[in-house]
C-alpha cells in the first residue's frame, strides 16, 4: 500500500508545484498560447468540477471540504483493503486520491482551487482544469475500466 500512497503523494507535490508556479507566473484570466488548442490561463474555482456551485455564496467551500475529506479517507481505507494483485484497481485508486487532497489543499488554503490548463478547438473551450483534476479524471476512467472488465477474485 505504501507505494500507492507515494504515488498519491507524488500528485500533490506536483500538483501543488504546478499550481504555485501558475500563480506567480500567469495574470489572471489572460491566456498565455502554448499550443493551437492548448493555453495556460490562471483561473479559480470556488466551486467543483465545471464550476458547479462557484457562484453560492461561500458555503460551498466547506462542504467541497467535508467531501473531500471524507472521499480521501475512504479511498485510504480502500486502498488497505486491496488484494496485492490488484495493481490497476490500486493505480487507479492512487490516482483520484492524489487529486482529491491536491484539490483540498487549495480549498482549505485559498477556498478556491486553481486552475490553469485550458483545451479548446476554435471557439469551444473546455473549462480550465489542474494537475490534481487531470489525475481524477485518468483514475476515474480506470476505476471504470477495472469494473468493467478486470475479473476479479470474489471474497
Amino acid at each position: 500500500m505504501m507505494k500507492w500512497l507515494g504515488l498519491s503523494a507524488l500528485i500533490v507535490v506536483l500538483d501543488q508545484i504546478t499550481k504555485l508556479i501558475a500563480v506567480q507566473q500567469l495574470v489572471y484570466g489572460q491566456p498565455l498560447p502554448v499550443l493551437p488548442f492548448f493555453n495556460l490561463t490562471l483561473m479559480y474555482n470556488p466551486g467543483a468540477a465545471f464550476s458547479f456551485l462557484s457562484d453560492a455564496s461561500g458555503w460551498q467551500r466547506w462542504f467541497f471540504v467535508a467531501v473531500s475529506s471524507i472521499a480521501s479517507v475512504l479511498l485510504v481505507w480502500w486502498l488497505h483493503k486491496l488484494e496485492s494483485g490488484q495493481w490497476l484497481l490500486a493505480l487507479a485508486l492512487a490516482l483520484v486520491l492524489g487529486g482529491a487532497v491536491g484539490n483540498l489543499i487549495d480549498r482549505l488554503w485559498l477556498g478556491h482551487v486553481v486552475d490553469f490548463i485550458q483545451l479548446y478547438y476554435r471557439s469551444f473551450y473546455w473549462p480550465a482544469f489542474n494537475v490534481a483534476d487531470s489525475a481524477i479524471s485518468v483514475g476515474a476512467v480506470l476505476l471504470i475500466w477495472d469494473a468493467l472488465f478486470v475479473k476479479h477474485k470474489p471474497s
